[in-house]
């Protein structure tokens, strides 16, 4: 598929935007400081990838591709955010719980979530969305960052120690 793209194949470009694009909008979402700013960064980085993915080698590994491309699109976003606001000020989504109680509960949990992640160094959170919300194994996230497996291990251990820490506030 990512062969075909590259030769100019527009619908087989189209495939591979719809098959990895919910990762890419997941990720984006949680790098990002707003959803607004995370679809602006899918957008750049489906663009970009358009235009790059003729240079692409292994079409095996257009998933951590996209993801890299995703990564660096997003803190180009928040370089250029002129301000930096408050995590706490940004709009939640909507909560489809069943009871009040839940929608706060969750709604809290969220938030708390939210502001641990924001705490984490760049490197470290990168790494936890790939993981958690991305659901990659250690080698496609060593991949699509360009580090080693074994950097990709001990990041995600300094963030998963950080966040509990962070989260016990909220518990």
């Amino acid at each position: 598929m990512a062969e075909r793209a590259g030769d100019g194949d527009v619908a087989a470009f189209e495939a591979l935007a719809r098959r990895h694009g919910p990762l890419m909008r997941a990720y984006a979402r949680r790098l990002a400081r707003t959803y607004d700013e995370a679809d602006d960064v899918v957008q750049d980085a489906l663009i970009t990838a358009w235009k790059d993915i003729g240079s692409l080698q292994d079409g095996t590994a257009v998933k951590a591709w996209l993801m890299r491309i995703v990564g660096r699109r997003a803190v180009d976003a928040g370089r250029r955010r002129k301000s930096h606001g408050n995590v706490d000020e940004q709009p939640e989504t909507a909560d489809k719980a069943p009871t009040p109680d839940q929608a706060a509960v969750a709604g809290s949990a969220r938030q708390a979530l939210s502001t641990a992640l924001a705490r984490l160094p760049e490197e470290q959170r990168r790494c936890w969305v790939l993981k958690e919300f991305g659901g990659q194994s250690y080698e496609e996230i060593a991949e699509a960052l360009g580090i080693s497996a074994a950097s990709v291990r001990g990041r995600l251990a300094r963030a998963r120690t950080t966040l509990v820490k962070e989260m016990e506030e909220w518990r």
